[in-house]
């Protein structure tokens, strides 16, 4: 495809979606591809999403830390959507089949108290909003071939997302140092991982004000109620049939993700 709009961005990655079918990332072939316009892709694929019948559930964040960055060769965080398709009961496996190339990241997740609108939203006016916190894990499955993207090209992919699991612990932001949560990543029980909060932008409320604020510019407030993803701890690690990752929190709990190929 030579000339790009907006929808026709929206139907080749949904498309690739549906089809497990990865593709070249949209930037090789879109000259003038922005990161306001992937933001544009972003919010229609939602509007999809929407008109078949899926219902939003929170907000994610990507790229948040130093490690991600540098992996993806990107250096800036971006937010995300989520919705009540994308969520994993607790204990259910991750279905590979719906997927391409999955990997598996731990997260401290927000569970919203307060409506939470930007702009000029600072860490602590962000986690005054938090009513709980919880561990998580997010499936992330990129659409691009390789997981060779640029920024515009995963914003336009909506952060890469998957599924996401919640942890059945859930504790007042008060009772936590969420710089010092830490979290112990094993595939299969072998370590692979190890990281804090201070990992996710200092603080993962950090993470949160940033989304807040990210998404005030385009006339959206965070929603009690709602899930926010801070962003991923540590490298995402590949998932693959009869494996299994689990992430150890200090205070959140454990929570183990397995596979199936259905």
């Amino acid at each position: 495809m030579t000339t790009w709009t907006i929808a026709s961005a929206v139907h080749v990655l949904l498309d690739a979606e549906n089809r497990r079918q990865d593709i070249d990332p949209l930037s090789d072939s879109w000259a003038d591809f922005t990161l306001e316009t992937a933001y544009e892709v972003q919010d229609e694929t939602l509007a999809r999403r929407l008109m078949r019948g899926e219902h939003i559930t929170g907000v994610k964040l990507g790229l948040t830390s130093r490690a991600k960055q540098f992996r993806m060769g990107v250096d800036t965080p971006l937010t995300a959507w989520l919705t009540d398709a994308m969520v994993l009961p607790t204990g259910d496996q991750v279905p590979l089949g719906r997927l391409i190339h999955p990997r598996v990241e731990p997260e401290i997740v927000f569970v919203m108290g307060e409506e939470l609108r930007g702009p000029g939203v600072t860490a602590g006016r962000a986690l005054a909003a938090v009513h709980s916190v919880q561990a998580g894990l997010e499936v992330i499955d990129s659409r691009y071939r390789d997981f060779r993207f640029t920024l515009p090209d995963v914003v336009a992919d909506n952060a890469s997302s998957g599924f996401v699991v919640t942890g059945s612990i859930a504790l007042s932001p008060q009772d936590l140092d969420l710089a010092l949560e830490a979290c112990v990543l094993e595939v299969d029980g072998q370590v692979v991982h190890t990281a804090t909060g201070a990992a996710v932008q200092g603080h993962p409320a950090e993470s949160l004000a940033l989304a807040a604020n990210s998404l005030a510019a385009r006339g959206v407030a965070i929603q009690p109620g709602w899930l926010v993803f801070t962003g991923g701890m540590t490298d995402a690690v590949p998932i693959r049939e009869y494996g299994h990752v689990t992430a150890s929190f200090t205070s959140l709990g454990t929570l183990a993700l397995g596979a199936h190929a259905d």
